[in-house]
């Protein structure tokens, strides 16, 4: 029986999946059970930050694996230990503290679940808790109920009601909306610095900024979303860094890239004082207040820690860098008018397609057409939205690996458009 069948027979259909059925990886590269290559710019969606099976993970993976899999968080794990140390020291490089979890969207329960702890702590003026948490219209925040609830796309949410109250979503760069959008029960704001699955739309210096005034005047918390962007995927081990380096989060939460490939996510806070008896935010999150059975447990512990020193010690965010800028100088002159635009930064783009230029079936997007196609010739990439399409090399690709993608999506434009 294939493996389409077997899909077809036992495996709930909440995926529009592709025929595609990946059989091995190596680096940029991935094999399907017929044994054609495809060079991969997917890479799980932003998640095998080395590539495939690159060797310093899976030694790190098979290491610990003959040591010690899973234990209790009612023990001290000197991996999870280890690995908050990284990210806070090297990463984050401010004083805080994490929980780590097994997803983004668990990640960002956690600093919903914080915001809304916050929220008893520094009540309304009437004594009422805050709860509400803003967030912003094409944003996407994981498929949990609380992190759907908090996602501002009418079409994840629809057929789920009633959803989690206390989200507010708001037009994202848009800072008078912003500054007119704050109610008595608000008590943090939840954003992307840049948006993956909404079309690969950037923040602004001016926005976070606005946003970073607005927390500070109305005693509000400031929560990133860096699950697909973090980690050096955009140019920096913190996006909102690229963006607006001086502002310095209350909440941060990460999953995908940080694990190269094994279910790792995380929510950090901050140390500061939220009071004059100098309570610290992070210690709102005490015992008792969030938990998970798989989340940091030593194996994936491990696999994150030889990711992170990888990225940090090869300096791959610098590599993302050089590549966005040999990804747009080279598109640029193709001067293709079916290219509407060129966002993101690092290794996290999206490339716009004009509508009108590409030929569509009924039921089709254009982001899905050129992705049919560039899959065809060899290049496997995802949508963002419907007329955006995604690079997500891994952060240690090469110039000609670059190179050979590019010459794939310019002939596969090129093909739409003279049909």
């Amino acid at each position: 029986m294939s493996t389409a069948d077997l899909f077809q027979q036992h495996v709930l259909p909440t995926y529009g999946r592709f025929p595609l059925v990946p059989v091995r990886g190596e680096g940029c590269h991935l094999w399907d059970d017929a044994g054609k290559r495809y060079l991969d710019f997917c890479t799980g969606i932003a998640v095998c930050s080395l590539g495939h099976c690159h060797p310093r993970l899976v030694s790190a993976i098979r290491e610990q694996a003959g040591k010690l899999l899973h234990c209790s968080n009612l023990y001290q794990i000197p991996q999870q230990a280890e690995l908050a140390e990284e990210i806070n020291t090297h990463h984050v490089r401010l004083p805080g503290k994490l929980f780590f979890s097994n997803s983004g969207a668990e990640a960002n329960d956690g600093l919903i679940k914080s915001a809304r702890r916050f929220g008893h702590h520094r009540p309304q003026t009437d004594g009422k808790p805050r709860f509400e948490v803003i967030t912003f219209q094409q944003s996407f925040h994981g498929r949990t109920l609380g992190a759907m609830s908090a996602t501002g796309q009418a079409k994840i949410q629809e057929g789920f009601d009633p959803l989690l109250p206390g989200f507010r979503y708001l037009p994202y760069n848009d800072i008078a909306a912003l500054e007119n959008g704050v109610h008595p029960e608000t008590a943090a704001i939840l954003l992307e610095p840049i948006q993956g699955e909404g079309g690969v739309n950037m923040a602004t210096p001016e926005f976070l900024r606005a946003i970073a005034a607005v927390c500070k005047k109305r005693d509000l918390l400031l929560f990133f979303d860096e699950v697909q962007a973090g980690f050096g995927r955009c140019g920096d081990s913190m996006a909102w860094r690229m963006i607006a380096p001086e502002i310095k989060p209350d909440g941060i939460s990460w999953a995908k890239g940080m694990g190269g490939g094994v279910p790792i996510g995380a929510f950090w806070l901050n140390d500061r004082a939220i009071d004059d008896q100098g309570t610290a935010l992070s210690s709102l999150m005490g015992p008792g207040s969030h938990g998970s059975t798989y989340g940091g447990n030593p194996l994936v512990c491990a696999a994150s820690l030889a990711v992170l020193h990888e990225i940090r010690e090869k300096e791959l965010a610098q590599n993302a860098i050089l590549m966005e800028v040999r990804i747009r100088e080279t598109i640029t002159s193709w001067k293709l008018p079916v290219i509407t635009a060129i966002r993101g930064s690092g290794l996290l783009l999206g490339i716009g397609l004009d509508p009108a230029l590409i030929p569509t079936p009924e039921g089709k997007t254009p982001a899905l057409v050129v992705v049919n196609q560039l899959m065809e010739r060899g290049l496997l990439t995802p949508p963002a939205g419907p007329n955006t399409i995604r690079l997500l090399p891994p952060l240690n690709v090469t110039a000609m690996e670059i190179d050979e993608a590019l010459s794939i999506l310019k002939t596969a434009l090129d093909a739409l458009v003279a049909k």
